[in-house]
């Protein structure tokens, strides 16, 4: 079962439209390295007008150690929200638990600033449907979540595919636009024959989500399964994430190389990096400390096999002897931070290489820009809201799995945030949604401080809650006959097009507001209009200078305001002004810098911010 299948329908959120990704290079705080630079940040072209330029993963070789949110250049107090935000649903999430447990790690740099166990890794004995109830063991049976608890990664577990995967790509032995049956002559069966390895990694194979392999007997039986199968739609034309495309990635590498997917697992990845909990098929001696998953039985499961513990959730993984593409990796909150950095460093971690930076890049690089909304690298999704919360950013990477886990790694700030939680236990029908993994990305987002523009000690902060609107008024102003202008630096990530900031205009008292038209520009690139008097979107995460013609407003009382607007599902890292000014010719009507006058601003949901 994967993560966007729940009884067969589709459970995602993808956004849709265009992306409006104006401006570049990155303005937050500092991050205090103690082992040297965490990566050599490289240029690399984005979307967007003006050429934004985003931090990419380069080549540092920066390891992990533990310390504070000061030392990882991170908001004590956001990491601290962000452990109460997640302990919340342990409650009713509306009506059960969303996970009976979790593990939460949180890093910047090479600084683990948090690692928190909360709830449960074992609760459940079985489930009762007839009153939807979970059959808890005897509390001293029960077993807490640690910090080194394993968990099923499910759909998490293609990454390690991916990467090995590029790895082949690297050496020449897999071409990335090659047909799979250059590979498998088996495959072209049911009209495949043109489905590339790019495809297979980008979802765009034309696959259906699943098939359930699991009721074939042999695994020659599940084989043809898939090589009779057709494509559900042409390939290249759509995008449909599938399971089917990396089970048949799987077969791929082991045919080239000769080795079965769990053995390249460990020589190529997790023995170099040094990740000694993640594996398939974890032996016996973990299951103490393996968080469990579900009671799995018809009609909500596939397969008959009650509580599952120790072994893999996926029904098709598990009919495949546990090894499969798509799931079946078991591993902790700690390896999984060091493939973060690894892959955040360029490959490297330590003494061990494991792909090199353009590979990297190539993996963090959308191939789905004809799919707006399903920005999707080699194995890796990006720019996704409905579980990145507002650590998406254009070059933001990641990926769920079905039993409650995600990864997500943002290169923009150089942080990363694995959520790992057993949110199957006892029944997968008890969690939906991702809500658990917003709350966190949200504050880990807001961790990353915003520095004020002008050198002074605060701005003007929108706030991140969602289903609000907040304005910030000045006081009523009359200006001359001069040329009338307001400037001021704006700062500004929203999620693109559901939520924006609008400059208005006021000419009878705030009875009625009209939108003001402004020029954004930021150092070394082009001016940009906003000719509707908004911006969304991502910005690059920098500060540009805004100007503002009001000429509308002159020989008359006028009032201007921003008001930042949010729907209720998911923020940005929300929006900043700074040194707000209006003058009037040569002579300054409105300057926040004046005491007298910033006292007169009217602030309702915006806050003078530090950070």
């Amino acid at each position: 079962m994967t993560e966007d299948t729940v009884g067969g329908g589709i459970s995602r959120r993808r956004l849709g439209g265009g992306v409006l990704a104006l401006g570049g290079a990155l303005a937050v705080a500092p991050i205090p390295f103690a082992e040297g630079p965490a990566h050599a940040a490289t240029a690399g072209s984005g979307r967007g007008v003006g050429g934004p330029t985003v931090r990419r993963p380069g080549s540092g070789r920066t390891t992990l150690r533990r310390g504070s949110p000061e030392r990882a250049g991170l908001i004590p107090g956001a990491l601290e929200r962000l452990v109460a935000d997640a302990e919340t649903f342990l409650g009713p999430s509306p009506t059960h638990p969303w996970y009976a447990g979790a593990v939460l790690l949180a890093g910047r740099g090479g600084t683990v600033a948090l690692h928190r166990p909360i709830g449960k890794a074992v609760r459940y004995a079985a489930y009762d449907e007839k009153t939807d109830t979970g059959v808890e063991f005897p509390a001293e049976r029960q077993i807490a979540m640690a910090e080194d608890t394993v968990f099923d990664l499910a759909s998490v577990s293609k990454l390690f595919t991916s990467i090995l995967a590029v790895q082949q790509i690297e050496r020449g032995t897999l071409a990335l636009e090659a047909p799979v049956t250059r590979y498998l002559p088996e495959f072209g069966g049911g009209g495949k024959q043109d489905i590339t390895v790019r495809q297979l990694l980008t979802h765009t194979s034309g696959f259906r989500a699943w098939i359930p392999l699991y009721a074939a007997p042999t695994r020659e039986g599940k084989l043809q399964l898939l090589w009779d199968e057709a494509p559900a739609s042409p390939p290249g034309t759509v995008y449909l994430y599938s399971d089917l495309n990396l089970i048949s990635l799987q077969l791929i590498l082991e045919e080239i190389t000769g080795r079965p997917l769990d053995a390249l697992l460990r020589s190529e990845i997790t023995a170099p990096l040094g990740m000694h909990r993640t594996r398939y098929n974890p032996p016996a001696s973990w299951k103490p400390k393996t968080a469990a998953t579900e009671d799995a039985r018809p009609p909500w499961s596939g397969l008959d096999r009650g509580l599952v513990w120790g072994e893999v959730h996926d029904e098709n993984a598990y009919s495949l002897g546990g090894v499969a593409g798509h799931a079946g990796v078991f591993s902790c909150a700690w390896d999984l931070a060091i493939l973060a950095r690894t892959l955040l460093n360029g490959g490297a971690y330590g003494r061990a290489r494991i792909l090199r930076p353009e590979s990297v890049e190539l993996m963090f690089t959308d191939f789905n820009t004809d799919f707006p909304g399903n920005a999707h690298g080699l194995g890796f999704e990006l720019y996704q809201h409905w579980y990145m919360g507002a650590m998406a950013t254009p070059s933001t990477a990641g990926h769920t799995g079905f039993t409650g886990t995600s990864l997500v790694l943002d290169p923009t700030t150089d942080s990363f945030l694995i959520v790992l939680g057993n949110s199957v236990h006892p029944v997968r029908e008890w969690r939906s949604g991702s809500a658990p993994r917003v709350a966190t990305a949200d504050r880990m987002a807001r961790a990353v401080a915003v520095r004020p523009e002008r050198g002074g000690r605060r701005a003007w902060f929108s706030g991140m809650a969602g289903g609000t609107t907040a304005t910030l008024t000045l006081p009523a102003l009359t200006p001359g006959p001069g040329e009338v202008r307001l400037s001021c630096s704006l700062w500004w990530d929203t999620e693109p097009g559901s939520d924006a900031l609008f400059l208005e205009m006021s000419a009878d008292a705030g009875a009625s507001w009209r939108p003001v038209p402004f020029t954004t520009v930021r150092t070394g690139q082009e001016p940009v209009a906003h000719p509707a008097g908004s911006a969304t979107g991502w910005s690059g995460r920098v500060w540009h200078r805004l100007s503002a013609d009001l000429a509308a407003g002159r020989r008359e009382e006028m009032r201007l305001r921003w008001r930042y607007t949010t729907d209720r599902l998911y923020v940005g890292r929300g929006a900043y002004v700074d040194g707000l000014r209006v003058e009037d010719g040569g002579r300054v009507v409105f300057d926040e810098a004046r005491r007298t006058d910033a006292a007169r601003i009217e602030a309702a949901g915006w806050v003078a911010s530090a950070d």
